[in-house]
């Protein structure tokens, strides 16, 4: 019997709805919907739970191959999750861009200074410079926050997020000549890349 059966007759043996049953497993109604017309499994934390409250074990609720097929789908998940993590990491680095002396004042010194030092520079373009870093860390903020809750939803939004703004800064900063902060995007762009291509 697979998974999904054996759990709508645990259901269905104690006269329980949907509804009920999410709400004793602290999950949504839709997760026990999925997880009974056989579209997906609960995570192996879930599994645990479920298995505890019809007071059997985890081997009585979910067969060999379908435990395989769980591992798979966790370790899946767990890299994603971790990838959103390293890439708003990586996004919260932009702020060393406020600090670093990483910016050319075009003058014929040639010397390297400071975001808050440039004054060869526009004061609306230092605007946009401040703005396209701070969107960017705050990004990456707002991902380490995120990971801590279990909502891939919001860790592709939020990732996506990254990616355009990645992409904006290295553009915005190699157009208006400041190789040094377009590298320092580009760089953290190529390692985003990277990672999103090994979790999938």
């Amino acid at each position: 019997m697979e998974f999904s059966e054996k759990l709508q007759k645990l259901r269905k043996k104690q006269n329980l709805t949907q509804e009920e049953l999410a709400e004793k497993l602290y999950v949504s109604r839709t997760a026990i919907s999925k997880w009974e017309s056989g579209r997906g499994y609960p995570s192996i934390d879930s599994l645990k739970v479920i298995a505890k409250y019809f007071h059997i074990t985890i081997d009585e609720l979910i067969g060999g191959e379908e435990i395989v097929t769980l591992a798979e789908q966790d370790i899946k998940e767990n890299n994603k999750k971790h990838t959103a993590l390293i890439c708003s990491v990586l996004d919260c680095f932009a702020a060393l861009l406020l600090f670093m002396p990483l910016f050319g004042n075009g003058d014929s010194s040639g010397a390297s200074v400071t975001m808050f030092s440039l004054t060869e520079v526009s004061e609306w373009l230092k605007i946009v410079f401040i703005a396209i870093i701070g969107l960017t860390v705050l990004n990456g903020f707002c991902g380490v926050i995120i990971s801590n809750f279990d909502k891939p939803v919001w860790n592709k939004h939020r990732l996506i997020s990254g990616i355009v703004l990645s992409i904006t800064g290295t553009i915005l900063f190699i157009v208006t000549r400041q190789p040094y902060a377009g590298v320092f995007f580009l760089f953290v762009l190529v390692i985003k890349g990277f990672l999103l291509l090994k979790s999938k």
